[in-house]
């Protein structure tokens, strides 16, 4: 697959992350063989995705005059046949069913050209144990967040036989239809955010639970200062502002040896007060990045006032 000469992609499940997704690659430019099982909810889906371009027409994402042309992209069918022919790229976004998924990938592989990848929204599943198909090299994860026309990212994840060609180009074909890829290096169980989310979950229902704090004031509390500073710094960067000798420190009382940091520690990298930590910052003095990062800051801060983003939704 060239990510530059797709055409036409296979979207194999109209639901909640299939309509949505199928609308991407249309707005795109690319046509879309938009396949489920039942012609009522194809119907439902491409009302779905005509609200979803109003919705964006109405904020100024894109003019009103494109909608039919990106509605005319997007062709439904309940033959699974019909929707791989002469696809460049296929992706199910069907229900997490290990049998429905090894199903539905037999059936890709036989009606899909050869050249074709195969890919896979799954988030929760270890595909790659549960599908048999005769060329595992072209097949991948590519883990869209819900909704799929409104959040960049696509986590982009390969087997243990994915061909390294295979996962560039599908993170290429991402960012051509303005996604944001990350490619992971290895199959690990629910991928990056996922993890992350699910800890944080965990964490605040426990605290639910022993009466700590009402939901309300977590839900403040988180908006009001990691609301602001991940999206500008992240949480692997935060570090570096932090100090990771500060950090070292920190894992130590608690009885964890973290070798990337101690090493970092042992070569005098600190993070921005040494222009080195986690991150590379190219020789920048401690005070540019600080300066940097502030601005940034207050501009969020003054973005999240703006919009009442303190408040309940």
């Amino acid at each position: 697959m060239k990510p530059k000469e797709v055409k036409r992609v296979a979207v194999i499940g109209a639901g909640t992350m299939g309509h949505s997704i199928a609308q991407v690659f249309a707005q795109a430019g690319i046509e879309v063989n938009l396949v489920d099982i039942k012609r009522d909810l194809l119907d439902h889906a491409l009302k779905l995705v005509k609200i979803n371009l109003e919705t964006l027409a109405s904020l100024g994402r894109l003019k009103a005059g494109e909608i039919p042309g990106i509605l005319s992209r997007v062709h439904t069918t309940t033959e699974l046949a019909t929707a791989a022919k002469e696809v460049d790229f296929a992706l199910e976004a069907v229900v997490e069913i290990p049998e429905v998924k090894k199903k539905i990938f037999k059936d890709l592989e036989q009606f899909c050209p050869s050249g074709a990848v195969l890919a896979s929204n799954t988030s929760g599943l270890d595909l790659f144990n549960i599908i048999e198909v005769k060329d595992p090299s072209r097949v991948v994860i590519a883990h869209w967040f819900a909704p799929p026309h409104i959040i960049p990212l696509v986590e982009v994840v390969p087997g243990p036989n994915t061909s390294p060609g295979v996962l560039q180009a599908t993170a290429d074909l991402m960012k051509r239809i303005g996604k944001k890829p990350v490619l992971m290096k290895k199959f690990v169980r629910q991928f990056i955010v996922n993890r992350i989310q699910n800890a944080i979950v965990l964490t605040v229902l426990e605290m639910i639970e022993n009466n700590w704090a009402t939901p309300e004031e977590i839900d403040l509390a988180v908006k009001a200062s990691l609301g602001i500073r991940l999206p500008i710094v992240g949480v692997a960067q935060s570090l570096d502002f932090n100090g990771l000798n500060l950090i070292n420190d920190v894992l130590k009382s608690i009885g964890k040896k973290i070798p990337l940091i101690e090493e970092s520690v042992k070569q005098g990298h600190l993070g921005a007060s040494t222009s080195k930590g986690i991150y590379d910052y190219q020789g920048r003095t401690e005070a540019e990045i600080l300066r940097k990062r502030d601005e940034l800051f207050f501009k969020m801060l003054d973005h999240l006032e703006s919009i009442g983003a303190f408040k309940p939704v």
